[in-house]
């Protein structure tokens, strides 16, 4: 008999409502893996009452014929949406023990789908990293070890890090994640799981901690194609609380999915082939371009100029922008306080800034008040938003030739903890590869590819039209199919 936490969103769901398990039993199973993975450092809070609370709320529904979408199914929220009553740090020290008065929206709509929530999981620090390692609350260790005989602990990605290892590791079947510059796709490619950031606006952003706010955008992350279309129909919908959500109808995702892509055409940007770029990352593209024309896509080149500026235009922006957010952490109207001991309010900001806020977070509060700064708001952040806006009508241009984008997803498989930490330009080259989508606000998914010469997961992603989730989807479910990924980590936890 197939373990229950081997299942997935879809599978707990049909099985649930084809009475081959309880709802509890399912909530325990996940209960008992997530106390036993406790090495992974997945969860900062643990929260199995309210797993099982969802789930025999599940099980009376069942028996009253009251099914909701995601009855029976446990799942994992990323430490960045607020949960009631529950401890929300987004991984930092400023935020520890503050429990919200309210529910973030996104999980508001989860939990009205009847979804239970197996825990808060660990991030880096406000969203700002790419390896999990600037959490006031420890690194994520990925589930995931070379094969080389070598045990050193390996990154899952981040900023969802705990995310991603928590769905790799099967101590969830699902869970929600965000995307600022490639925070769901870049986990997601390095553990080996499927993520997808719809497009900017399609999930609320009220109630997730803010990081950079025109570029945040809440998504889920799972096994499979099927059950990323599942959670992001619980997700999406309009918010009025959310100046930039978008007033649309949620489509019906799951419903519409299908693996049949003939005659859709999709774009290779040539600009995205780089140097230094493993060829084992050259290679897994190349196949991934052959499944797609096996779909019966058409392949076409297209060009995208302005990429090489995206990342420095990115790393003006999302900074700019987390220096304003980050500015209500004073110390006064919640979370941590320090006492200086004398001195008056100045000091006590001081005090409570530098002992909250982690080294990464310093340096991008530091370099978004820089390039803010009168002197320099013209020649950096306004130079930054004009790329942006060059990068984003580069896509525009590539629709009219194409109908979706393949590419990698990451520039290599997932690196070892440490082994970037003391080089940030280093560590922000993870993103090279997806912050264009981001900074275009681009629905993009990353899907597994494979597995590179040490059995690392490689991934790769699927780039859409403004609002073609659907097509996204479709194009990664035929992906999906043809690359018949089935590699798991082997427990060592």
């Amino acid at each position: 008999m197939t373990a229950l936490t081997d299942l997935g969103v879809a599978a707990i769901r049909d099985g649930f409502r084809a009475g081959s398990f309880s709802a509890r039993e399912v909530a325990d199973s996940f209960n008992e893996a997530v106390a036993k993975a406790r090495a992974l450092n997945a969860f900062i809070v643990e929260t199995p009452e309210h797993a099982i609370a969802a789930a025999e709320q599940a099980d009376r529904d069942r028996s009253d014929g009251l099914l909701k979408p995601l009855s029976g199914v446990p799942i994992g929220m990323k430490d960045l949406f607020a949960t009631r009553d529950i401890q929300t740090t987004a991984a930092s020290g400023i935020l520890k023990h503050f429990e919200p008065a309210y529910e973030s929206t996104v999980s508001a709509k989860l939990f009205a789908a009847g979804a239970g929530m197996l825990g808060k999981l660990n991030m880096d620090q406000f969203a700002m990293g790419s390896s999990n390692e600037t959490s006031a609350y420890g690194n994520v260790i990925s589930p995931w070890r070379r094969n080389d005989g070598g045990n050193a602990p390996l990154t899952p990605g981040g900023s969802s890090g705990g995310s991603a290892a928590a769905v790799a590791a099967r101590i969830a079947p699902a869970v929600t994640g965000t995307d600022t510059g490639g925070s769901i796709r870049q986990p997601a490619a390095f553990t080996g799981i499927t993520g997808i950031k719809p497009t900017y606006g399609r999930c609320s952003r009220w109630g997730i901690v803010a990081f950079a706010s025109s570029l945040d955008q809440a998504g889920p992350m799972a096994r499979d194609v099927r059950d990323c279309a599942i959670m992001l129909e619980a997700m999406a919908g309009f918010d009025p609380m959310d100046s930039t959500s978008l007033d649309l109808p949620v489509p019906n995702w799951e419903a519409a999915l299908s693996s049949d892509i003939r005659g859709k055409r999709i774009g290779i940007p040539k600009e995205y082939r780089i140097d230094g770029v493993p060829p084992e990352i050259d290679a897994v593209w190349e196949q991934g371009i052959g499944w797609m024309k096996d779909a019966g896509a058409e392949i076409v080149e297209v060009s995208l100029p302005h990429t090489r500026y995206a990342l420095p235009a990115y790393y003006i922006i999302a900074p700019a922008e987390a220096s304003s957010n980050l500015a209500r952490y004073d110390g006064v109207r919640y979370g941590k306080r320090v006492d200086p001991g004398q001195g008056g309010l100045a000091e006590m900001y001081e005090a409570t800034r530098s002992s909250g806020f982690g080294a990464e977070v310093k340096r991008r509060i530091m370099i978004g008040t820089y390039v803010l700064s009168a002197g320099f708001y013209d020649a950096y952040f306004n130079q930054a938003q004009k790329v942006r806006a060059l990068i984003a009508r580069d896509f525009q241009q590539a629709w009219e030739k194409c109908d979706l984008l393949l590419a990698p997803t990451t520039p290599s498989a997932a690196f070892g903890l440490g082994e970037k930490s003391d080089d940030p330009i280093a560590m922000y080259l993870n993103d090279v590869f997806a912050v264009p989508a981001s900074l275009a606000g681009l629905p993009a998914m990353s899907v597994p590819a494979g597995l590179d010469s040490k059995g690392l997961p490689l991934g790769l992603q699927i780039i859409g039209r403004p609002l073609d989730e659907q097509g996204v989807l479709n194009a990664g479910l035929a992906f999906e199919e043809r690359a018949g990924f089935t590699a798991r980590p082997e427990a060592w936890w």
